[in-house]
């Protein structure tokens, strides 16, 4: 083997090494918020306090941790399945509230919704809203 083969074989693995260690890691991230009211009705709005509906992320990463927040509180911490993460949200209160989901290792909301939230009334499975 020539010098000179040896050299070109040296700088092209040293190339590889470096382009590997200096590879972008894939980033997670909530690329979209939703909320489902499941079984509630209401006429100015499907949510109401004391009735369970679906918070929804769709996330980049199947793999890590979502946390999802009311007003800025969190209310849950899943594990997605596949690309989305579901966590069951009951509101206590009435009025605004804004629902935001965040993918480690991120720490800002990106994705939000906004819904407004009623009183509830159980009926049987599913719930009555009244107001808001």
């Amino acid at each position: 083997m020539s010098y000179r083969t040896i050299t070109t074989a040296t700088v092209l693995g040293t190339t590889i090494a470096a382009l590997a260690c200096t590879a972008p890691t894939a980033n997670a991230a909530v690329t979209r918020v939703g909320v489902m009211p499941d079984s509630n009705y209401g006429m100015a709005t499907n949510y109401g306090t004391d009735c369970p509906a679906t918070a929804k992320a769709y996330v980049s990463n199947a793999a890590e941790l979502v946390s999802f927040y009311d007003n800025g509180v969190v209310f849950g911490v899943v594990r997605p399945l596949g690309g989305i993460a579901l966590l069951t949200w009951i509101p206590k209160t009435t009025g605004p509230h804004r629902l935001s989901a965040v993918q480690a290792p991120d720490v800002t909301p990106i994705g939000t919704v906004d819904v407004r939230v009623g009183t509830g009334v159980h009926v049987g499975f599913a719930c009555v809203v009244f107001g808001d």
